[in-house]
């Protein structure tokens, strides 16, 4: 083989990476994977594509030794074959947002009320969470809080999140995440906790992007 052609084949393999990442979905389904693993059924719910579909995708993203599944039964269960997978969608979303605009603008939308943006992060949120200043409350599905969490988050889904207000110690502010920037369920919490009179803020990371900053990470497996 010359060395062109050498060269020429490195490169195509590497944007084997590239086009696995080039499909919107395929980035959603890498961010929902970064979670933990999940059959396709629940994988097309949260991206809201079929099933047909989503195993489409995913099947793009196996090709590229991105994820791996495993059958049990008449299902088929995803996950991402290493952390650097989810380090990856985490740097690229945080060049595209560096970057684009257009995403910029996006953004924005979605933090209609930059108030309620948690004001601090990392190990100052942590300093404060362990002393009891603040509760913070994951708001993801019970069983992506038991795949991995922020150390003493409590486990709160948002689908439980009105009928367990009681468990909210009154008069601590509330800190609530989800999944990462575009994850929308911190939003609705925060909105929930506000009309019951909770002082409450959304912390844009996710385990993911906690993660990539290198800051501890309870039950990670």
């Amino acid at each position: 083989m010359t060395g062109r052609k050498l060269k020429n084949l490195l490169y195509e393999q590497v944007a084997r990476i590239g086009k696995a990442a080039s499909s919107p979905k395929r980035l959603e389904l890498i961010e929902v994977l970064s979670q933990g693993e999940k059959s396709v059924e629940q994988l097309a719910a949260a991206t809201d594509i079929s099933v047909k579909l989503a195993s489409a995708h995913l099947k793009e993203l196996k090709s590229a030794r991105l994820a791996e599944a495993r059958r049990e039964g008449k299902n088929v269960y995803y996950r991402l074959v290493d952390a650097r997978v989810a380090d990856m969608w985490v740097m690229l979303r945080q060049l595209a947002e560096e970057r684009l605009l257009e995403l910029q603008a996006a953004m924005k939308e979605m933090v209609s009320h930059p108030q309620e943006l948690a004001p601090v992060g990392g190990k100052e949120l942590l300093a404060q969470a362990k002393r009891g200043d603040v509760i913070v409350i994951d708001v993801r599905p019970e069983a992506e809080y038991q795949t991995a969490h922020l150390p003493h988050a409590r486990s709160i889904p948002l689908a439980e999140l009105k009928a367990r207000l009681g468990e909210i110690p009154k008069g601590k502010p509330v800190v609530a995440y989800c999944r990462g920037p575009f994850c929308l369920m911190a939003i609705e919490a925060v909105d929930l906790l506000a009309k019951k009179g909770i002082t409450a803020v959304r912390l844009e990371d996710g385990v993911a992007e906690w993660r990539a900053r290198g800051l501890p990470l309870a039950n990670d497996l």
